[in-house]
C-alpha cells in the first residue's frame, strides 16, 4: 500500500465509472464534516466521489505538531501521492477553503492529472478580513462551545485547531500567496464564493481568474464561508452543470 494511504480516514461514494471527483476539505474539516454532500454530488453528477481527511484531521493519523508557511504546498504533494496510491491517474477536484488552495497547487504542479477544479472560497493570498475572523474564532472558541462541537468530527480537535490557527496567525504568514503558481493551471475551473464570507472576498476569485482564463465564477448572495452548506442546491446544480458541459465539450 502507498505510504500516504496508511492511516487516512477515507470514504468513497457511488459507483460511477470514469474519472472520479475528489473532495478536499477545509482547514478545520474532515470526511464526516461533508455530511451528506458527497451523496448529493453522486446523485447529481453520476460520478464516484472520494473524500479523505488529511493527516491530523478527522479520524486520520496524527499530523505534524506545527505547520510551516509552505504547509499547503506540502499537502498538494501528499494529495498527488494519495491519487497514485488509489490508482487514480486523472480526476476532477472539489475543494473548500484551504482545500481549494491545495487543489490549485496540485493542478499547477500536475496539470496533466487534474481535469477540472470546482473551488469554494479559495485563498490565493492573505486578506485582513480572514485574519480578523480567525483571531475572533480562536479567542471565542472555548467560551462559544465551538471546540466542543468541532470535537464531534476530530479525534484530536485541540491539537488540530491550535496548529491551524497558529500558522494563519503567524506574522510571517501574512505575506503568503500562491498567485505566481496559478499560470501552471491548465484545466477549466469553477470558482464559488459567498458574498457574506467572513474569511475572504470576491477579490480572491478575481485574482485567480486573471491567471486562469478557463474559469467561471458563481457569486452567491445570502451565503457565508461554506456555500455547500448555505446554498446547497445551487452549488450541487452548478457543479453538475459544469462537469456535464465539460463532458459534452
Amino acid at each position: 500500500m502507498n505510504n500516504e494511504l496508511v492511516g487516512l480516514e477515507m470514504s468513497e461514494f457511488g459507483t460511477g465509472e470514469g474519472d472520479p471527483l475528489l473532495l478536499f476539505h477545509e482547514g478545520l474539516g474532515s470526511v464526516s464534516m461533508w455530511r451528506d454532500f458527497p451523496d448529493a454530488l453522486v446523485a447529481a453528477t453520476g460520478k464516484r466521489v472520494i473524500a479523505w481527511s488529511r493527516k491530523g484531521y478527522g479520524a486520520s493519523v496524527a499530523g505534524p505538531n506545527t505547520y510551516d508557511e509552505d504547509f499547503m504546498h506540502r499537502e498538494a504533494d501528499v494529495a498527488a501521492e494519495v491519487m497514485q496510491g488509489l490508482g487514480v491517474a486523472q480526476a476532477h477536484i472539489f475543494g473548500h477553503s484551504d482545500g481549494a488552495s491545495i487543489a490549485l497547487l496540485l493542478a499547477a504542479r500536475h496539470p496533466h492529472r487534474i481535469l477540472s477544479l470546482t473551488l469554494e472560497a479559495p485563498h490565493v493570498y492573505v486578506e485582513a478580513i480572514c485574519l480578523a475572523a480567525i483571531n475572533k474564532l480562536h479567542s471565542d472558541a472555548q467560551e462559544s462551545g465551538f471546540l466542543d462541537r468541532l470535537g464531534n468530527y476530530h479525534q484530536d480537535v485541540n491539537r488540530m485547531f491550535e496548529r491551524w490557527c497558529a500558522i494563519w496567525l503567524k506574522p510571517s504568514f501574512a505575506d503568503w500567496n500562491i498567485m505566481s503558481e496559478l499560470s501552471g493551471i491548465k484545466c477549466p475551473t469553477l470558482l464559488i464564493q459567498g458574498e457574506n464570507d467572513e474569511y475572504g472576498s470576491f477579490a480572491q476569485l478575481d485574482r485567480i481568474a486573471a491567471h486562469c482564463p478557463q474559469s467561471l465564477q458563481l457569486r452567491l448572495a445570502h451565503c457565508g464561508h461554506s456555500p455547500h452548506v448555505d446554498r446547497r442546491a445551487d452549488v450541487v446544480s452548478a457543479t453538475a452543470g459544469f462537469l456535464k458541459d465539460l463532458a459534452h465539450g
